[in-house]
């Protein structure tokens, strides 16, 4: 069962009574995602954290140039949404795109402040998941902003190797910071 995925996942951070993984895993819905469907959309309100159970996702905004900048890829076991617009539930700058066939345990807005009102535990979880994501982000752009295009990709090669050969390479370009072109070059130095 999907859920159990997500109870999981969970259980690394907090551990919860039968009672509470039912509560958490019955606030969650499952939704089948076709490729190339979007889940989020600019200038429409992010509604629901994503757990990705099968499938992969990425995240990026368009400039007014029309350039494409990736911010966030996500395979199972991984969390997507356009995190600024669903804490603060403004509208949303991102495109959220399944990049395969996918499914995801979505958790509503309003459930996720319910869960994190009626038990610590659950305020606990997503806390940790708040500052785990706030220092990967952080180690992200500060390794970004130090080291060399080449160096960006073997790192992204070191840490996640599952997803190289699930995104698309134009995407991978743009969430190191290069252009495609620039990746092919890198690419075909290392083979």
């Amino acid at each position: 069962m999907n859920k159990d995925q997500l109870l999981n996942y969970v259980q690394n951070f907090v551990s919860l009574t039968d009672d509470e993984a039912m509560e958490l895993c019955s606030s969650f819905k499952e939704v089948k995602v076709k490729k190339r469907q979007f889940i989020v959309q600019p200038n429409f309100t992010d509604r629901y954290r994503n757990f990705v159970v099968k499938g992969a996702f990425r995240a990026y905004a368009i400039s007014d140039e029309g350039q494409e900048h990736t911010l966030q890829f996500a395979i199972e076991n991984w969390w997507v949404s356009d995190f600024n617009s669903y804490i603060y539930q403004h509208p949303a700058t991102l495109f959220i795109v399944a990049l395969e066939d996918s499914v995801i345990l979505q958790l509503e807005y309003e459930k996720e402040q319910e869960l994190k009102a009626s038990n610590h535990k659950f305020e606990t979880f997503f806390r940790i998941m708040a500052e785990k994501g706030l220092a990967f982000e952080h180690r992200r752009i500060l390794f970004n902003l130090i080291h060399s295009a080449e160096a960006r990709y073997e790192n992204f090669l070191l840490n996640f190797p599952n997803f190289v050969q699930r995104v698309p390479q134009y995407a991978l370009a743009s969430y190191l910071g290069m252009s495609t072109e620039f990746l092919s070059r890198i690419r075909n130095k290392k083979t």
